[in-house]
This record gives structure tokens, C-alpha cells and sequence, in this order.
């Protein structure tokens, strides 16, 4: 079986290219959301195995919409997605419940290696 994903980032071309990585790589896009906000309701409303948070969103940015998704207790695994790859800034994502973090620009090699590389923390 698949796994489902939500994907949230503010740039429509990013998630288009990120869904066709995804889609090739044998993972199921169940939602899209354009901000933290939306994307925390998209996990409460689809339970997906994997979201992917872009850092800088509008209304809620991705390390907001961690911490939140986190408090959920659900078995959802969170990836950071963004071209912001400053120490600090991984360290504050993984604090706030990310267990991958992927720097932009994307490569399909990279991408789907992290996302099957979350099977061996349980998912």
C-alpha cells in the first residue's frame, strides 16, 4: 500500500513539481495546502502518513505547523522542505516534531531516498 502524503508550500510550481516526484516514486498526494494553517487541517482532516512543510509559509510558517501537528499524536511522520538549510534552523525544525529535513532545489533522488528512508523509523 502506498503512502499518503500532504504537501504544503505557498509556491504552486513547487508542489506541482513535488507531486510528480512523489507520484513517481509510488507515494499517494492525498492534499495540498498553501500555508501552515491549512496544512495543520488537511493532516487533521486526512490523516496521511507523511507531510512535507516548507519553513516559510504565510498565516502559519512550517515550523509553527510542526509544532502543532506534533501535539496531534498521530503516527505522522513530518519533513521540512525548504531552501533554508542554516543549522539553527534544522535544529528548531526538529524540535518541533520533523524527523527529515530536505533542502531545496529538489532532486527526485534525494526526495524519494529521504521519504523511503522513513520505513526504517517505523513508518
Amino acid at each position: 500500500m502506498s503512502k499518503r502524503v500532504v504537501i504544503a508550500d505557498d509556491a504552486a510550481f513547487f508542489r506541482t513539481a513535488l507531486r510528480e516526484i512523489l507520484l513517481k516514486g509510488g507515494f499517494d498526494v492525498v492534499g495540498e495546502a498553501t500555508n501552515g494553517a491549512d496544512a495543520f487541517e488537511k493532516v487533521q482532516a486526512l490523516r496521511p502518513d507523511i507531510v512535507i512543510l516548507d519553513v516559510v509559509m504565510p498565516v502559519k510558517n512550517g515550523l509553527e505547523a510542526a509544532k502543532e501537528i506534533s501535539l496531534l499524536k498521530l503516527p505522522i511522520k513530518i519533513v521540512m522542505c525548504t531552501s533554508l538549510g542554516y543549522e539553527p534552523i534544522v535544529e528548531e525544525a526538529m524540535k518541533a516534531g520533523a524527523c527529515a529535513y530536505i533542502i531545496k532545489p529538489l532532486s527526485e533522488t534525494k526526495v524519494l531516498n529521504t521519504l523511503n528512508g522513513l520505513g526504517a523509523q517505523g513508518l
